[in-house]
């Protein structure tokens, strides 16, 4: 089969490697559907030591089942599934509180020898990391169809970016009566809006400086976008919000810059909520954040948590997350989609096997 190992910053390469086969009585093996790029991956892209062993890449699937364990119970070869960017027991204590991420059993994709971008893929706990889709009655939900680009668009963002934004604004509080301020304008951050508007916010700014970008931020609920960075920008949105500041501020970007920024943009008795993976090892937390009552929340989002009321959601047709794909291409050119997205004149690109 085909899969995406990275040899170093900028050297990512498509190569052949044998078919994932069963190993332990509770894996699956699927079918890849839909995997893609990830603006993560973007980060060891631009500092990753050369090696003469690839890193396989990639950890956001739809995919189809293609065989399973004996001890595997919630799923049937044929089944649409989705997996999380982690794999899990989800019956550890860790699981059953709602941090999946935590699992004392788990891991990450993208690492330990099994990277998403590939045509086949073996899942470790695959009972409590897919989730095979269902249509409202129960039956099974195919690939193909009248819909299935924008339904596969939109289940393989909840695989991270449309979740990841989802748990910032959930770990943030956001609800009724606040004003919300979403930094960044990547695709966890516009995610970010959208879970922001589903959680009631009455007022979502939105600092990004790409007008293709917010543009879709609006489309998703943004009142308000603010391209200005730093001090100019931390004043705009002051001037917004009559001086106050926002009472969540949801961070998806993961430089310092934007922690700053949201540091800058709270108001006191807020809160700031960072999903954007820090690429620093200090910031400020004390001074004014002390000072002024802030809480500081967000981390690695446990997407299987969320996984089966937004697949729901996705299915129903309530939401459509899958929009930040704004590209897609053959998994052949996976360099390529690393390079478009790097260059920005991609947001988020999808793979095709």
């Amino acid at each position: 089969m085909k899969a995406t190992f990275m040899y170093g910053a900028g050297d990512v390469r498509v190569e052949t490697i044998p078919d994932p086969n069963l190993i332990e009585a509770t894996d699956a093996v699927i079918r890849t559907v839909r995997s893609c790029v990830c603006g993560s991956d973007l980060h060891p892209y631009h500092s990753m030591e050369a090696s003469e062993q690839g890193s396989p890449m990639g950890h956001e699937v739809v995919g189809v089942v293609e065989e399973i364990g004996a001890a595997v119970t919630s799923l049937r070869p044929g089944d649409l599934v989705i997996s999380s960017f982690t794999y899990q027991d989800n019956t550890c204590e860790f699981c059953t509180e709602g941090f999946h991420v935590s699992c004392l059993h788990g891991g990450f994709f993208g690492g330990q020898g099994i990277g998403l971008q590939a045509e086949f893929v073996r899942v470790p706990l695959a009972d409590g990391t897919l989730v095979a889709v269902r249509a409202a009655d129960g039956s099974a939900v195919d690939e193909t169809g009248n819909d299935s680009e924008e339904l596969l668009a939109s289940l393989l963002s909840l695989s991270d970016v449309y979740l990841t934004g989802y748990h910032a604004a959930t770990m943030g509080q956001v609800g009724p009566g606040q004003i919300v301020t979403v930094i960044g304008d990547g695709a966890v951050g516009l995610s970010a809006v959208l879970a922001s508007r589903q959680l009631g916010a009455d007022r979502i700014i939105l600092m990004g400086r790409h007008a293709s970008r917010t543009d879709l931020g609006r489309e998703f609920g943004a009142t308000d976008v603010v391209a200005e960075r730093g001090d100019e920008g931390i004043e705009l949105v002051r001037d917004l919000t009559g001086g106050l500041g926002s009472h969540v501020v949801l961070e998806a970007v993961g430089h310092r810059p934007a922690y700053e920024q949201a540091a800058g943009v709270v108001r006191a008795g807020g809160t700031i909520s960072r999903v954007g993976v820090p690429q620093y090892r200090e910031a400020p937390i004390g001074g004014s954040l002390f000072l002024n009552n802030i809480t500081l929340t967000g981390g690695t989002a446990p997407v299987r948590r969320y996984l089966e009321s937004a697949t729901a959601q996705v299915v129903r047709g309530e939401i459509s997350p899958g929009r930040v794909f704004d590209v897609a291409m053959p998994l052949m050119q996976a360099p390529a989609a690393y390079a478009a997205m790097d260059r920005r004149e991609a947001l988020k690109v999808m793979l095709v096997p």
